[in-house]
């Protein structure tokens, strides 16, 4: 199964995997293939993080989201992928993207229904 791998800690919402997405989808004002939602800002006040800030960036997919199956079936990689200012997206087998995963960051696994 395929999946796409997101280091959501290098997201920095410039929107260009939803700009990319919603072109090829050509989806109509006010939807979206894949959406990048805000978390934050907001500042901890207890703990190891208090007075520090959390303010992060998730990219999510929607049910209109096909991972780009005509790209992908040739080698290609989603629009939203490909598009990633960041290059903190990865697709491909969901085995291979678990791997990346290193502890140190914090990561987020997409995939569509199978």
């Amino acid at each position: 199964m395929k999946g796409i791998l997101v280091n959501y800690d290098y997201c920095t919402n410039c929107h260009s995997c939803e700009v990319a997405c919603k072109k090829y989808l050509d989806l109509p004002v006010g939807e979206f293939g894949i959406k990048v939602s805000e978390v934050g800002p907001f500042q901890y006040t207890t703990g190891d993080l208090k007075g520090k800030y959390e303010w992060s960036f998730v990219p999510s997919l929607t049910k209109a989201c096909n991972m780009c199956a005509d790209r992908t079936e040739k080698g290609k990689m989603p629009m939203c992928v490909q598009h990633c200012q960041s290059w903190c997206m990865a697709y491909g087998e969901i085995e291979d993207l678990l791997k990346k995963i290193d502890g140190e960051t914090r990561y987020t696994l997409l995939t569509t229904k199978a």
